[in-house]
C-alpha cells in the first residue's frame, strides 16, 4: 500500500526537502505540492490524498487556519521551524509535528505512524460488521496488537500526539489520533463529550452539572458541547417519571 501525499509549503527548499524524503519512502507516492493552502484546494478536490505535510506560517492563510476551516482533510503532519504551536496542532488532530529541520529518520517515524494508522483503519473497515458482533476492536500498543472489548473500555483521552485508553484495570498508550479511535468505536456506545475526551455511555455512574462520574474516574464536557452531548446521552434512556 503506497500513500498519496500533498505538500503545502511556501518554502522551495522545504518542499523540495520533503519531496526527496517521500521518494526515499516505498510506501509514500507525492501527488501534487502547493505553495500555500488555497492553492492546495484544487490538488485535494481533484485527487484523493492519504496524507497531507503541512506548513503552518504561510502567507494568505496559515496551515491552523487551513486545518480549522474543513473537516475533510485527509491526514496531516505539520512541518514548520516554530515549536509553540504544537499543543495547539495535535487539539486538531494532526498525527505528528516536524520541527524544522528535521532528519529523515524523524520524517520515516512520523510516516510508518501513518502508514500504521491505515492500515489498522483499513483492517477495521473489513471487519466492522463482524467487530460489532463481537464487540471488540484491535489496536497497536508497545510493538504488540492489543485487543480490546467494548464493555471493558471506560474512556479514551487524547493527550498531545497520542491517546489513552482506560480500562478498570489497565491503561494502554496508542499512537493515534482521537478522530482516528473515533473511527474504530461504534456511535451508539461511546460519544466525544470533549475535544479529548470519549466516553463509553453505558459506563456512566452520574451526571453533576458538566462532570460526569464513571466510576473511579471523573471527565468534564466540554462548555461548546454540553447541549449536544446531554441531548444524545439521554436520547431514548432516560425513563420519564
Amino acid at each position: 500500500m503506497k500513500l498519496k501525499c500533498i505538500i503545502i509549503d511556501d518554502e522551495p527548499a522545504a518542499r523540495k526537502l520533503l519531496e526527496e524524503y517521500i521518494s526515499d519512502t516505498d510506501f509514500l507516492q507525492l501527488i501534487g505540492k502547493a505553495e500555500n493552502p488555497l492553492k492546495a484546494n484544487s490538488l485535494l478536490n481533484n485527487n484523493k490524498a492519504d496524507l497531507l505535510f503541512l506548513d503552518i506560517n504561510m502567507p494568505k492563510m496559515s496551515g491552523i487556519e487551513f486545518l480549522r476551516s474543513s473537516s475533510e482533510l485527509p491526514l496531516s503532519i505539520m512541518t514548520t521551524a516554530y515549536t509553540e504551536y504544537a499543543i495547539e496542532g495535535f487539539e486538531l488532530d494532526v498525527l505528528d509535528y516536524l520541527v524544522k529541520p528535521f532528519s529523515y529518520e524523524r520524517f520515516l517515524k512520523a510516516c510508518t505512524k501513518a502508514k500504521e494508522y491505515y492500515e489498522l483503519k483499513n483492517v477495521q473497515s473489513e471487519h466492522t460488521t463482524n467487530a460489532l458482533q463481537l464487540n471488540y476492536f484491535f489496536v497497536k500498543c508497545d510493538g504488540r496488537i492489543e485487543k480490546m472489548f467494548y464493555d471493558e473500555l471506560i474512556y479514551v483521552e487524547a493527550l498531545l500526539n497520542y491517546i489513552v485508553l482506560h480500562t478498570e484495570n489497565k491503561k494502554l498508550i496508542v499512537y493515534l489520533t482521537i478522530k482516528g479511535i473515533a473511527e474504530q468505536l461504534p456511535e451508539h456506545i461511546f460519544l466525544k463529550i470533549h475535544k479529548s475526551t470519549i466516553v463509553n455511555i453505558n459506563k456512566i455512574k452520574n451526571i453533576q452539572g458538566n462532570e460526569i462520574d464513571l466510576g473511579k474516574s471523573k471527565v468534564t464536557i466540554s462548555q461548546g458541547q454540553y447541549e449536544k452531548v446531554m441531548k444524545e446521552i439521554l436520547k431514548g434512556r432516560m425513563i420519564k417519571r
